[in-house]
């Protein structure tokens, strides 16, 4: 099953298209997000898709500050890229105590690290209108398990952003160790990633 997009009036404010994302009713189970201010919805990911993201979570686990949280459903809003989406995984300070005007969805500059997983449907998004958005947002580390990488699986990790712009750190091939830079220093071997 592919994506679905949603057209959108493009004079609609960014409140008016939240306020749509989060009001309508989207089929059960589905990944909706707002991306370059396309409503897309996608169908849940598949189980190896799960298990990559789950690997990673597990290690990621290990080294984050007791204040800070994995999430894997918590949508992120750039609104200055039209973007409210939803990472496989967001590693951020938890806002317990933070009063919000919405239970829905976070900031994007709050995130610490966000980690994509592609999927055959949409892996463009996760290698160019995503990262895009995280950097504009400022988020400092973006992890992409490119599982349908034209030249193999790969993990990339890119990091200081500048603009909508991210620097590549690193690129490893499954099979291979990638390290995550403090504050993480987490070392993850992709032996551990499940191929197709």
């Amino acid at each position: 099953m592919s994506a679905l997009t949603v057209s959108q009036d493009p004079e609609q404010s960014w409140d008016d298209l939240v306020r749509f994302w989060e009001e309508m009713e989207w089929p059960e189970g589905s990944k909706v997000e707002i991306i370059e201010g396309i409503i897309t919805v996608s169908p849940a990911p598949a189980y190896r898709h799960n298990l990559i993201a789950e690997r990673i979570q597990r290690r990621l686990y290990s080294v984050i500050p007791e204040e800070w949280g994995i999430f894997q459903t918590l949508a992120i809003a750039v609104p200055s890229r039209l973007g409210m989406l939803i990472p496989d995984l967001v590693v951020a300070p938890r806002q317990e105590d933070t009063d919000t005007d919405t239970d829905t969805h976070i900031p994007a500059a709050l995130a610490e690290l966000v980690v994509e997983v592609t999927s055959k449907s949409n892996a463009r998004q996760d290698r160019i209108s995503k990262p895009a958005a995280y950097a504009a947002a400022g988020i400092p580390l973006y992890l992409l398990v490119d599982r349908w990488a034209p030249e193999g699986p790969t993990a990339t990790l890119y990091g200081e952003p500048k603009g909508d712009v991210y620097r590549p750190l690193s690129t490893t091939k499954f099979g291979e160790a990638i390290k995550i830079p403090a504050p993480f220093d987490l070392v993850i071997d992709t032996s551990e990633f499940p191929g197709d």
